[in-house]
């Protein structure tokens, strides 16, 4: 089963959050703080993070940032705080969920089996292959003609089949630095994409639109 890294500063939630897990068969490694969990993250992998936002150390979203340098690492967000910006700020450093305390381990359980069916999903289903050495990508076995830009946004869906990628994940991803990038290239961007697919297949449409965030890569 996979490897679950519990960051939580909570002795009791932490208990209650491992029982769970372990219950359902998982195996969980608990750090109380971000130094910790950079330790142990340091060894064997780990298949998904459960980050507390609010940690004496450090706060989850620096957490997230260190732990995603080593790797595209699944994270759940765990939080007091029910604002919205909270949870735009989670989804735009690459929460692949955020749940509000108090919450029910029955549901936080059911979450990671679905952050883990995304992430367990291969780019391979859905007709592509990624050659990130030679930056390549052929879809249904032809190369596809992309500009550099398109290459990068079609690798980073690529990369997380399934995850909603927000617009302003794609423009740091993809664009960087670049001033006169905005929400509105990126939605050029993925119009010609999906141009040049169905030049490949005229009936594929695997570039899903999710309103008001951003765009996904869908698989079958």
């Amino acid at each position: 089963m996979a490897r679950i890294l519990l960051v939580e500063d909570e002795g009791a939630i932490a208990q209650t959050i491992e029982f769970a897990l372990r219950s359902e068969g998982f195996t969980t490694a608990h750090a109380l703080g971000g130094r910790e969990a950079l330790r142990l993250a340091s060894g064997d992998p780990f298949d998904l993070a459960i980050l507390d936002v609010g940690l004496p150390d450090t706060d989850g979203f620096t957490l997230c940032r260190e732990l995603r340098r080593r790797g595209d690492l699944p994270v759940i967000f765990l939080t007091a705080r029910d604002a919205e910006a909270e949870r735009v700020r989670g989804l735009e450093l690459g929460a692949d969920d955020y749940v509000t305390k108090p919450f029910s381990p029955r549901e936080l359980v059911a979450r990671v089996r679905a952050v883990l069916r995304r992430s367990g999903v291969r780019a391979s289903d859905a007709g592509f292959e990624l050659d990130p050495v030679g930056h390549r990508i052929h879809f249904r076995g032809k190369r596809l003609d992309l500009t550099r830009y398109e290459y990068g946004l079609l690798a980073e869906l690529l990369r997380r089949p399934g995850a909603i990628l927000t617009r302003a994940q794609l423009l740091d991803r993809v664009w960087g630095s670049e001033r006169d990038s905005t929400d509105r290239t990126v939605d050029t961007h993925v119009k010609t994409l999906r141009a040049k697919l169905r030049d490949v297949d005229a009936a594929a449409d695997p570039i899903r639109t999710q309103r008001g965030l951003g765009y996904s890569l869908q698989v079958d």
